[in-house]
């Protein structure tokens, strides 16, 4: 009997333990990825805490996941699929295709999304099965360490930009610089915005401007961040990555006229945005979630080339508990990213 390694928790909030289990066998229009890398997203704690509608344990989380086809289920070479491809998995594992956002080809927003460590075992394991919708070809020259990251934080600061507003030339603003804000000014600069990083504390004034951005606001400086926005003409586009209400507020006013916000970081705490400030300059405020395999393909193809790459920390999988709690405290200041064989 074959086996693989997953590092699993049996309860709500529980320590991680490496066990064994047998290996399984893809379904129709399904395959299974021998995992060589997955990353550690912030979200995974929803599955681990139990806090989300249908999570079952023993729960073995995992959305960033990159590795190749090992085998594959009835219908799946149809879909042009090979034994050896190597695929990425993110937050979008698969939709129901029936639903009225599914029919309408909105599919990452599909009323029943089968988010890897939710809907199935996710990539905190040797070996992942999954639906042939939810794969993403890696392209040469990027590494699986770095294409998993880009499945989810990658896909999400990408797709929040591009689908945004902004055209080359305008000032665009990245609020935060960590998991997702890193990425975020990156890609920023690659799609000829005019960046400005926003952060807390003057010494990252230096890491925003190796990530290629222009200017640098300093949140805890005094002056506030919309004053320091309109100081530059307004921005565009803010794109709200750090998960704190208070700070996303507060950027709001430092839009220009018709200017958008585009929010990914997620926080429970109600945005303190009234009317007024959106009504006479018209502008938006808007929720952006992650995006299908086709945008993951799109968002690793771009990265590979303009040489955009997450900030990644690699652990052996049996550390899984380790890097799981790093992240969690806020010491893992990028991404974490386990690593099989």
């Amino acid at each position: 009997m074959s086996t693989y390694r997953v590092a699993q928790v049996t309860e709500p909030d529980g320590a991680f333990e490496l066990v064994e289990r047998e290996v399984p066998r893809p379904g129709p229009g399904q395959v299974r990825i021998a995992v060589e890398a997955c990353g550690i997203c912030h979200s995974d704690a929803l599955f681990v805490s139990g806090g989300l509608p249908g999570v079952s344990f023993p729960e073995v989380p995992g959305h960033e996941i990159a590795g190749r086809v090992e085998e594959l289920g009835e219908g799946a070479a149809e879909r042009g699929l090979q034994l050896g491809d190597r695929v990425a998995v993110g937050w979008f594992g698969g939709s129901c295709g029936h639903c009225t956002p599914c029919r309408e080809g909105d599919f990452i927003v599909c009323r029943n999304l089968k988010v890897p460590g939710w809907a199935y075992d996710g990539g905190f394991g040797e070996q992942v099965i999954a639906p042939v919708d939810a794969l993403a070809r890696i392209p040469e020259g990027l590494a699986a360490s770095d294409a998993g990251p880009m499945a989810c934080a990658g896909v999400t600061t990408f797709n929040g930009l591009r689908r945004s507003s902004a055209r080359p030339g305008d000032l665009v603003a990245v609020l935060g610089l960590g998991g997702l804000g890193h990425l975020g000014v990156q890609y920023a600069v690659a799609m000829g915005f005019e960046t400005v990083g926003i952060a807390r504390g003057a010494e990252k004034a230096d890491f925003a401007k190796q990530l290629g951005a222009h200017h640098y606001v300093d949140s805890t400086s005094g002056t506030p961040v919309a004053e320091a926005l309109q100081s530059l003409g307004g921005a565009r586009v803010v794109l709200a990555t750090a998960g704190n209400s208070e700070a996303i507020t507060a950027t709001v006013d430092g839009l220009a006229h018709r200017g958008e916000l585009v929010v990914i970081g997620a926080d429970t705490a109600p945005l303190g945005i009234s009317p007024a400030q959106l009504l006479m300059t018209g502008r938006v405020v808007r929720g952006h979630p992650s995006g299908t395999s086709q945008d993951v393909e799109d968002t690793m193809a771009f990265s590979a080339l303009h040489g955009i790459r997450p900030m990644t920390e690699p652990v052996r999988l049996e550390q899984a508990g380790e890097a799981y709690g790093k992240m969690l405290s806020g010491a893992a200041r990028f991404r974490m990213v386990l690593t099989m064989g």
